[in-house]
């Protein structure tokens, strides 16, 4: 089955995961992708197969290695998640394909006036030529992650279908949840058997990625007092602008869209309330550990700062910061940096230079790496994830497989 046929097939399943439900999974929708990712993986002959509560799908290709070989390479373990995110809908997804694109505006629905404009997204002129992939405009597409998905499965396909390709021991993992920050929180690192591993779960074609942000995120709860507007005078404290006040003490030049590479952020993702209660969903992100934990007290402060303020009224501010993941770069540099050696060599191969960049994000090998497993990132071809505007590059999806393929078989010692 081609890369891209796979590709379609899963990004028309509804996989959208949820911070809500408080689940594991956190939404039954997505063993409909892991049961099919099953079915497939058994039919081309994928060994130790298993899916499991938690909707993880495992899977193993042997070693056609001999001897000193097979002892010395190490177990290589590819993985991908299944979930899409929750910031935009993907029930209904219908991809269409632009061929041979040749730049301009692509309309991706004419009667709700949605367009994909190099205008906006100035990348688009770097993908003449292409084949792209884009959604109707209604949906995400889906390339997070379902193009590492159907990449991994390609890659798995050919090595399988031919013998004569030598590879050491192929791990193969599919996971839930990974888009609300809990894709490695049921993974068994044990189970899936392998030494060390790539998740396929980057963006533009060739990059390679092994560092991160420290991550945490931050839920504010503010109580305020509510009366009758007209008899406020010296007693409304309106949880909303409480809010706003709240907001304007974290530094306003630390807000993504004023950051880039390794400068991080506060960002606000969620606000939702009235006069008496407001709450505010945060997520704070930096690269290095220790600007990483002095943001985490300026939220802090901020909070201490208002409760100061307030602490002769009924109004008050209640914090919850939760840490998510940490730089991968302490698990990879320098023990691991063969694995960044291993997957350039593989891009170089197949004819793309690669370029190491950092995550501006997370991934599952950031918490697997902390779990024991080393496990870099790699491209996938898609761009502008978590939104109507995403688009993936055909021609990178099917390059990646070529990628993986070589990857897979490179690390033979």
């Amino acid at each position: 089955m081609d890369v891209l046929e796979r590709f379609i097939e899963y990004a028309k399943i509804d996989t959208q995961s949820s911070e809500t439900t408080g689940t594991h999974p956190s939404t039954e929708k997505q063993f409909d992708l892991a049961r099919l990712l099953v079915k497939q993986m058994q039919d081309m002959g994928v060994q130790d197969v298993r899916l499991s509560d938690k909707c993880y799908v495992f899977g193993r290709i042997p070693s056609n290695l001999d001897g000193e070989e097979k002892e010395t390479t190490p177990k290589l373990g590819f993985i991908a998640h299944m979930d899409t995110s929750p910031a935009a809908s993907d029930t209904g997804v219908s991809p269409r394909e632009i061929k041979n694109y040749q730049g301009g505006d692509i309309i991706l629905n004419e009667e709700k006036k949605i367009v994909l404009s190099p205008k906006t997204f100035p990348k688009l002129n770097t993908m003449i030529g292409s084949d792209l992939l884009v959604t109707d405009g209604t949906t995400l597409l889906g390339a997070d992650d379902k193009a590492g998905d159907a990449e991994i499965m390609a890659m798995a396909e050919y090595l399988l279908t031919h013998p004569e390709v030598k590879h050491g021991e192929i791990l193969l993992g599919f996971t839930p949840d990974e888009e609300i920050g809990e894709g490695s929180d049921f993974f068994d690192v044990a189970d899936f058997g392998a030494d060390v591993a790539f998740t396929v779960d980057g963006g533009t074609l060739g990059e390679i990625e092994y560092e991160n942000f420290n991550a945490a995120s931050g839920k504010v709860e503010i109580t305020g007092v509510n009366v009758h507007p007209g008899d406020a005078k010296g007693k409304m404290i309106n949880a909303l602008l409480v809010a706003m006040e709240f907001n304007g003490l974290l530094p306003e030049d630390q807000r993504p869209a004023l950051t880039e590479g390794y400068e991080g952020f506060f960002h606000l993702c969620g606000m939702e309330g009235d006069e008496a209660l407001t709450k505010m969903s945060y997520i704070i992100r930096d690269h290095d550990r220790e600007k990483f934990e002095e943001k985490k007290k300026v939220f802090q402060q901020a909070a201490d700062r208002l409760n100061e303020k307030y602490k002769d009224t009924a109004a008050h501010i209640d914090i919850v910061i939760k840490d998510q993941y940490y730089n991968m770069r302490e698990k990879i540099d320098p023990d691991n940096m063969y694995l960044i050696s291993a997957a350039e060599e593989a891009f170089r191969k197949a004819g793309v230079e690669p370029v190491t960049k950092p995550i501006r994000g997370g991934t599952d090998g950031a918490q697997l790496s902390f779990k024991g497993l080393p496990c870099p990132n790699l491209s996938t071809g898609g761009e502008n994830y978590h939104g109507i505007y995403e688009y993936l590059n055909i021609n990178s999806m099917r390059k990646m497989v070529e990628v993986l393929i070589n990857l897979a078989t490179g690390m033979v010692k």
